[in-house]
C-alpha cells in the first residue's frame, strides 16, 4: 500500500511532511491532523473522509446483510420443512390430513408470488429469457445500491485558491469527488458477490438449496452494475482533473502519469472487453461459448489484480473474490478425483480412469445427430433425479466439458449406477464428438467405446418434497426428456395413489427420435400402465420421410438404410403420437389442472426458450392463492424447469 500512499500524497492538498498527526481510515489516505490549509479545503476534505467512511460503513451493512439472508434461509430450510415434504414422508396408502392454518397460508402466499412473477420478464432483447422475479431481485438490489450511492454525502460547492499560484487561480471543489469515490468502493464491494453468484461450486445453492445456474442472471447484471459504477467513478474524476483543478493542463498531464490511474484505466478497458465478450451477439457470431468462457475467467482475475493495482487500500473486498474463484477450481478437481480416481479391478491397481461409454448414434443432417451414451459407473458416481453432469470427452478435447442430465435413473445395482445421456450436436464440441464418433463406426476399430471424464453432480433434487398424492405433468422438447422423464418415473415408483394424474407431453422432431428413450419409455409403460401414466406424442416436423430415416448405429450395431415398420416398437411408438404440430403448451397445462381431482401439482419442464416461456406463463396463469386459502390445493401449480436456458 505504500506505493499508493506516496502517489497520493504527491497529489493531495494535504501537507503530509509536516503532519504531526495521521488518523488511519480503512480504505482510503490517512489523514492530516489537524487540517492547516485553507477553510474551505479543511471543509471539503470533512466531506470526503466523512462520506468515505459512511461508504465503507453502508458496504459492511450491504454483506451482512446478504450474510444475513442467507444465514435466516439455511435455518428455515432446515428447521420449518415445507408441507410437501412432510407430506412425502407419509405412506401413499395413509390418509391426507388437512393442511394446518400455517400451512395453508404458505401455499398461498406461494401461489400468489408464483402467479405474479413466474411469468417471463419484458423487454426479453435485454434481459434474456428471465422470470419477473429475477428482475425483481434485480431492481431491488439496483434501488438499494442507488440509495447506498447518494446517501450520506453533503452535497456542495467550494471554491479554494491553489498553493503557489497566483491570485484568481482557484479550485473547484465539490461533491462530485467524494461521490465518484462513492461509487468506487460500491463497485468494488460487488466484486466477490459477482464471483460468488457464478461459482459452480455455490456456496448460495448449498445454503439455499436454489441451484447455482439460477443465480447466473444475477451474476451478468451484478457485473453490468460493477461497469456502469465505474464508468460513473471514471467520468467524475475526469471532470475533476481535467475541468474543475486548476492549472490546466499540468494538472490533467501530473493525473494521468499516475501509476495508479494508469492501472484503472487498464481495469476499466478490462470491464468494457467482458462486457463485450459476454454479448449474446458476440458469442453467437464471433468468438463462440467455449473461448468466451476460458476468456472471461481469465480476464475477470486480470482485472481483479488491475484494481488492485489501481487502489490497493480495497483489496479486502478484491482478495475475498480470488479466494472464491479458487476455491470453485479446487472444489471441482477434488469432486472430479473422488468419481474417477480407485481401485480398478480391471487393471489391479489405484488409478485415474475414465469411464467407457457405449454410443448410439442417430443420424439427422437438418436438425443434427443425436448420440446415447451408456455405461457402468462406481455408485460414488450417484445422483438426484434433475441433477447434471459435466462431461469431458476426451478423445476429443480435454479442456472442454458440457453439461447433460442423466435419463437414466440414480439407482444403485451391485455396487455400480448406470449413466445415459442424450446429446444433440448442433455444433462446436459436442458437433466434433458425434463426428469423431460416426468415424470410429466406419472404421470399425477396436471397442465401440469413447472415454469420458464427469464432473458433478450439479443441480437440485427436483423431486425432494414430492408428496405422494402429488400430481404431475412433465413437458419435454427435443433433449429435453433427460430432466422430466426421471422426475415422472420417480412419481410412478411412490405407488399408485388414487385419483392423481400422472402425464408426459413430449415434443420431438421426428417420429425415430422416440428411440433415444426407448428403455425408459418402456419402463414407464411397464410401471406406470396400472397408475393410468398418459403419454403424448408430438411430431413437430411433418416433411420428414420415415422410410428413408437411419436405424441408430454403434453399441454393436449396424447402419441400415430402410426401417422396418411393422416392428413391434415402432407400432408402438405410432400408437403415442397424438399431433403432427407444435403443442399448445397453454392448453396442455390449463387441462392437465382442470382435469385434477385434488392435491397439488408440479409440473417439469424442459426443452427450447420458447417452450420454458410458455410454460412459465401457463403454470402462472393457473396458480391462484385466493382459492389455494380457500382449500382448493388444485390451483398450487409449481414449475420446476431446466433453467440452464441460452443467453
Amino acid at each position: 500500500m505504500s506505493s499508493l500512499i506516496r502517489a497520493i500524497q504527491a497529489r493531495h492538498i494535504q501537507n503530509f511532511s509536516e503532519a504531526s498527526q495521521l488518523e488511519p481510515h480503512w480504505g482510503y489516505a490517512d489523514r492530516v491532523i489537524p487540517c492547516v490549509v485553507d477553510a474551505g479545503s479543511c471543509e471539503y476534505l470533512d466531506v470526503v473522509y466523512g462520506s468515505h467512511d459512511i461508504g465503507m460503513l453502508y458496504m459492511g451493512i450491504f454483506w451482512s446483510s446478504i450474510f444475513g439472508i442467507l444465514l435466516i434461509w439455511a435455518i428455515t430450510r432446515r428447521c420449518l420443512p415445507s408441507s410437501s415434504t412432510t407430506a412425502a414422508n407419509a405412506s401413499p396408502e395413509s390418509d391426507k390430513t388437512a393442511p394446518s392454518t400455517f400451512q395453508r397460508l404458505r401455499a398461498t402466499i406461494t401461489s400468489s408470488v408464483r402467479h405474479h412473477l413466474l411469468p417471463h420478464a419484458p423487454f426479453r432483447s435485454v434481459f434474456g429469457h428471465t422470470t419477473r422475479l429475477q428482475v425483481t431481485i434485480l431492481a431491488v438490489l439496483t434501488g438499494y445500491l442507488t440509495i447506498l450511492t447518494f446517501a450520506g454525502i453533503t452535497y456542495k460547492i467550494w471554491i479554494t485558491p491553489v498553493k503557489n499560484q497566483p491570485p484568481g487561480v482557484n479550485n473547484t471543489r465539490s461533491s462530485l469527488g467524494p461521490w465518484s469515490d462513492r461509487i468506487g468502493v460500491i463497485a468494488y464491494a460487488l466484486t466477490p458477490l459477482s464471483i460468488l453468484l457464478a461459482s459452480r461450486e455455490s456456496l448460495l445453492a448449498l445454503l439455499t438449496g436454489i441451484p447455482y445456474t439460477s443465480f447466473i442472471f444475477l451474476h451478468r447484471w451484478t457485473g453490468y452494475l460493477i461497469l456502469v459504477q465505474s464508468i460513473l467513478h471514471t467520468i467524475g474524476w475526469i471532470i475533476i482533473e481535467a475541468k474543475l483543478y486548476q492549472p490546466q493542463p499540468a494538472v490533467w498531464d501530473g493525473f494521468v502519469k499516475s501509476t495508479y490511474i494508469i492501472w484503472g484505466f487498464v481495469a476499466l478497458g478490462l470491464l468494457v472487453l467482458l462486457w463485450f465478450l459476454s454479448l449474446r451477439w458476440t458469442i453467437r457470431n464471433i468468438t463462440g461459448y467455449e473461448f468466451f468462457r476460458k476468456m472471461h475467467y481469465v480476464l475477470a482475475m486480470v482485472y481483479i489484480g488491475a484494481a488492485i493495482g489501481h487502489w490497493e487500500a480495497l483489496q479486502c473486498f478484491l482478495v475475498p473474490g480470488l479466494v472464491l474463484w479458487a476455491c470453485d477450481r479446487i472444489a471441482r478437481l477434488v469432486r472430479m478425483g473422488l468419481l474417477h480416481y480407485g481401485y480398478h479391478s480391471e487393471s489391479g491397481k489405484w488409478s485415474f480412469e475414465a469411464a467407457q461409454a457405449e454410443f448410439k448414434i442417430w443420424k439427422d443432417e437438418k436438425y443434427g445427430d443425436v448420440v446415447r451414451l451408456d455405461w457402468k459407473h462406481q455408485s460414488s458416481g450417484g445422483w438426484k433425479v434433475g441433477q447434471h453432469f459435466f462431461l469431458c470427452f476426451a478423445e476429443s478435447s480435454i479442456w472442454q466439458s458440457h453439461p447433460f442430465t442423466p435419463v437414466s435413473e440414480p439407482v444403485e445395482v451391485d455396487g455400480q449406477v448406470t449413466h445415459s445421456y442424450i446429446m444433440r450436436a448442433k455444433g462446436g464440441e459436442t458437433r466434433k464428438v458425434a463426428e469423431l464418433l460416426k468415424k470410429k463406426l466406419e472404421e470399425k476399430d477396436g471397442s465401440l467405446t469413447t472415454p469420458v471424464v464427469l464432473q458433478g453432480p450439479y443441480g437440485e433434487d427436483i423431486v425432494e418434497g414430492m408428496a405422494p398424492e402429488t400430481n404431475v405433468l412433465a413437458v419435454a422438447g427435443g433433449t429435453g426428456i433427460t430432466y422430466v422423464l426421471p422426475a415422472l418415473l420417480a412419481a410412478v415408483r411412490q405407488g399408485k395413489v388414487e385419483g392423481r394424474k400422472l402425464d408426459l407431453v413430449w415434443a420431438v422432431k421426428r417420429e425415430q427420435d422416440l428411440e433415444w428413450a426407448q428403455v425408459e419409455l418402456d419402463e414407464l409403460k411397464r410401471l406406470g400402465g396400472a397408475q393410468g401414466v398418459k403419454v403424448r406424442v408430438f411430431v413437430t416436423d411433418g416433411d420428414m420421410d420415415l422410410g428413408k430415416e437411419e436405424k441408430p448405429v454403434g453399441d454393436k450395431e449396424v447402419a441400415v438404410g430402410v426401417r422396418d415398420s411393422s416392428s413391434t416398437s415402432e407400432r408402438q411408438d405410432n400408437e403415442l403420437v397424438e399431433g403432427r404440430q407444435r403443442p399448445d403448451v397453454d392448453a396442455v397445462v390449463r387441462q392437465f389442472v382442470e382435469e385434477v381431482a385434488r392435491g397439488s401439482t408440479r409440473v417439469f419442464g424442459s426443452g427450447p426458450p420458447e417452450m420454458i416461456a410458455e410454460l412459465r406463463s401457463a403454470v402462472a396463469a393457473c396458480n391462484s392463492g385466493s382459492r389455494v386459502w380457500k382449500g382448493k390445493e388444485q390451483f398450487d401449480v409449481e414449475l420446476v424447469c431446466d433453467d440452464r436456458l441460452e443467453w
